[in-house]
C-alpha cells in the first residue's frame, strides 16, 4: 500500500512538472526534478509512468529525436490543484507565514502552489464562514521589542539551505559588521540552520576546525556549494547546543541566580519558570525571591536589565557588581542630560 501511495504521488508530481505545448520536458529533466522533490527515481521508471499516463491524460511525446519531449497538448484542459477546503487553505496560509523559512528550497517551492490555492479560497466571499476569518484573529507577538528583520538574498538562501540539506561543504563571502572588505571562507561545513527572532543563523565549522560557530545569514553576500561532503560535529545535538545558551552570547559558565523580584515584575515566573530548578518564594515583605541555575549569557544581564527597580541581584556578586555599575551609568547618563 505503502509503496502504492509513493508511486501516486510521483505520478501527480509529474503531471504538475510537465508544461503545455509548445514548451516541453525530458525524461531526464523530469527525474532530476522529481528527486528535488525527494522522490529518487531512474529514468525507466519516469519513462514508463510517462507512457503509462499518457493513455489517460493529453499528454503528446515528441519522438522526431532522441531524447524524446513531452508536454500536455496545446489545448487540453488545464491539470491543476484541485480547490482547498477552508480549513485546509488556513492551515497552508499559517505554515507560509510561521515556518516558510524553515522549510529546505525544494519543499518550499512544492507547497507554493498550495499557498496561491489558500489565498485564493480565503479571498472570496461567497462562503461567509468563522474560519475564514480566523487570520484575522489571532496573532503571534515576540516577547520583546518588535525589530524589523534583516534582508535576506534569496540566492544565498537557498544554496545554504541545499548545501545543509545535502550534507555538502559551502565557500561563503562573508561581510562583517562595519567591516569594508568581504572575508572569504573557503571551506564551511553547514550543520544547523537556527532562527532567533528575526535573524536566521547558521551553525557551522569552519575549515580542519572542529569548534560550532554561528553567523547571521543576512551578512552572507554570495554563497557556494561545493562537491566535497560536509564533516558533521561528532555527537552534536542542537538542541543541547541551544540550551547551552550559545544565541545569548555566552559569558561564562553557568550561573546560580539569586535575586529578589517585586510582585508585579516576577509573578510571571510562576507559570514560565527560568529553569528547571528554579526556586520561587513569597517573603514577608510581599517581594519574590527567586533561585535558579541559568546559562551565563548577555542575554540574562538584558533580561534582568529590562526589568529596571524591579530586580535587585543578590549573586553571584560579579553580576550584581555588573548591575549596579550600569545602573549608576545610566542614572549619571539622565543626570547629565537634564
Amino acid at each position: 500500500m505503502a509503496n502504492n501511495q509513493q508511486a501516486l504521488l510521483r505520478q501527480w508530481h509529474m503531471l504538475q512538472l510537465v508544461p503545455r505545448a509548445p514548451l516541453s520536458i525530458e525524461a531526464g529533466a523530469l527525474c532530476k526534478r522529481l528527486e528535488e522533490l525527494e522522490f529518487p527515481v531512474n529514468k525507466r521508471t519516469v519513462e514508463r509512468d510517462l507512457n503509462a499516463l499518457a493513455e489517460v491524460f493529453p499528454l503528446v511525446c515528441d519522438d522526431a529525436e532522441r531524447p524524446y519531449k513531452w508536454s500536455w497538448l496545446r489545448g487540453a484542459q488545464r491539470f491543476d490543484l484541485p480547490g482547498l477546503t477552508v480549513p485546509e487553505a488556513l492551515t497552508m496560509t499559517l505554515v507560509q507565514q510561521h515556518l516558510q523559512l524553515h522549510l529546505p528550497p525544494s519543499t518550499a517551492e512544492a507547497l507554493q502552489p498550495y499557498f496561491e490555492s489558500a489565498a485564493r479560497t480565503l479571498s472570496t466571499d461567497d462562503e461567509p464562514v468563522p474560519s475564514k476569518a480566523w487570520l484575522h484573529k489571532v496573532r503571534s507577538m515576540p516577547p520583546h521589542q518588535p525589530l524589523t528583520p534583516p534582508r535576506l538574498d534569496p540566492d544565498c538562501q537557498r544554496t545554504v539551505y541545499l548545501a545543509l540539506m545535502e550534507d555538502r561543504q559551502l565557500t561563503l563571502h562573508y561581510r562583517k559588521r562595519d567591516a569594508q572588505e568581504l572575508t572569504v571562507y573557503e571551506v564551511v561545513h553547514p550543520q544547523a540552520i537556527v532562527q532567533r527572532g528575526g535573524i536566521i543563523y547558521l551553525v557551522c565549522m569552519f575549515g580542519d576546525y572542529e569548534d560550532v560557530r554561528t553567523i547571521p545569514l543576512h551578512r552572507i553576500v554570495a554563497a557556494e556549494a561545493r562537491y566535497e561532503d560536509a564533516r558533521k560535529k561528532e555527537d552534536f545535538d542542537l538542541d543541547a547546543y541551544i540550551a547551552s545558551g550559545q544565541f545569548g552570547v555566552i559569558a561564562g559558565a553557568p550561573l546560580r541566580l539569586y535575586a529578589v523580584f517585586t510582585r508585579a515584575a516576577g509573578e510571571h515566573l510562576y507559570e514560565t519558570p527560568l529553569s528547571e530548578d528554579q526556586e520561587l518564594t513569597l517573603q514577608a515583605d510581599k517581594r519574590l525571591r527567586l533561585v535558579a541555575t541559568v546559562p551565563n549569557t548577555r542575554s540574562l544581564v538584558w533580561w534582568l536589565l529590562g526589568f529596571g527597580d524591579g530586580v535587585v541581584v543578590e549573586e553571584p556578586a560579579s553580576l550584581r557588581q555588573e548591575m549596579a555599575q550600569t545602573a549608576a551609568k545610566m542614572a549619571q547618563a539622565y543626570a547629565s542630560a537634564t
